[in-house]
């Protein structure tokens, strides 16, 4: 059933009628009338972006900070620290971006932090291998043989990870020891879980599957040949999908929030509670806000580049007050 609502968002979006509303009101806000800065966020919470100008933490009201020189980053439980790689360290520090503590590391790369206020871990790559660590930086264990894709743990109780190795993707609990799933063989770009961990997002460009605790298949994309998909995300508090379909020049957002536009769209990210919806749009050098539920809004951004000194990526939208 969640296949046929993922292929009914599609034809949506895709018809004459729902093409033309959508790009009317792209032509209006997303490109025409988008603000030339970023002076604030639409909902709460706070965005963390990482490229070549740095590592930023964007707060609500539109100001920004700028953290350090670092490849990657990611917010701890509740947004109190920061985790953030460089060439050879992974690094904690506050949002203010101030440096707890730095572990020496060959290529760390993709930090992924759970847990709660008092027991946290970090999840990471590093010479091929995947590391994880307590949060206050000791106790660095190696799990096993990791493709440089980005860890995710799975929401709840216990520290569940779900990573990438020879070509597939593995969950594993980490206080036992013990595989839980083995995905069938397919190089993911991207795992996500659903905010109740029940579902695990195995994305890939020609291929998307989600799968149950039991490895069963509830859902999957599988593009035509003349297209493929760029990204997917759980909205919040949901087991549905928002899906970037790129098909020639067009780009395509369905799903759970709809947004149309001529080039590439390159990542989504949600904001806390799920009623923005953030496409980034590396070819129109822009953000944009979709407002996922009802009334519809877009808000676009334009020259972000110039605001982060090059065109970031999206490590975060986390944690409003």
């Amino acid at each position: 059933m969640a296949g046929a609502l993922v292929a009914a968002a599609v034809a949506a979006v895709l018809s004459p009628p729902g093409r033309s509303v959508v790009h009317s009101l792209r032509k209006a806000v997303g490109v025409e009338n988008a603000q030339t800065e970023l002076f604030s966020l639409p909902a709460r919470g706070r965005l963390l972006v990482s490229g070549k100008g740095g590592t930023w933490i964007v707060n609500a009201d539109g100001s920004r900070r700028r953290l350090g020189v670092y490849r990657d980053a990611a917010f701890s439980p509740h947004g109190i620290f920061i985790a953030a790689t460089k060439q050879n360290e992974l690094v904690a520090l506050d949002p203010k971006g101030n440096v707890r503590w730095t572990l020496p590391r060959r290529s760390p790369r993709f930090p992924a932090w759970t847990g709660s206020f008092t027991d946290t871990r970090i999840a990471y790559v590093a010479g091929g291998r995947l590391h994880v660590i307590a949060g206050d930086g000791t106790g660095d264990q190696v799990i096993g043989p990791a493709a440089r894709i980005a860890p995710a743990w799975r929401p709840g109780p216990g520290h569940v990870v779900a990573y990438a190795t020879r070509g597939k993707a593995v969950v594993y609990d980490v206080d036992s020891g013990r595989v839980l799933l083995r995905a069938p063989p397919g190089l993911p770009r991207k795992l996500a879980w659903s905010d109740d961990g029940k579902l695990l997002l195995v994305f890939r460009p020609v291929g998307l599957r989600v799968y149950d605790a039991h490895g069963h298949v509830v859902d999957q994309d599988d593009p035509s040949d003349a297209t493929h998909d760029a990204d997917a995300v759980f909205a919040p508090g949901t087991h549905r999908l928002a899906i970037i379909r790129i098909h020639g020049t067009q780009s395509d957002v369905f799903g759970a929030a709809s947004f149309n536009g001529s080039g590439r769209f390159g990542q989504l990210v949600f904001s806390p509670g799920g009623r923005w919806l953030l496409v980034s749009w590396p070819t129109a050098n822009q953000w944009v806000f979709v407002r996922a539920g009802h009334p519809r809004r877009i808000v676009g951004v334009s020259r972000i580049s110039s605001q982060f000194g090059g065109f970031p990526r999206l490590d975060g939208w986390c944690c409003g007050g």
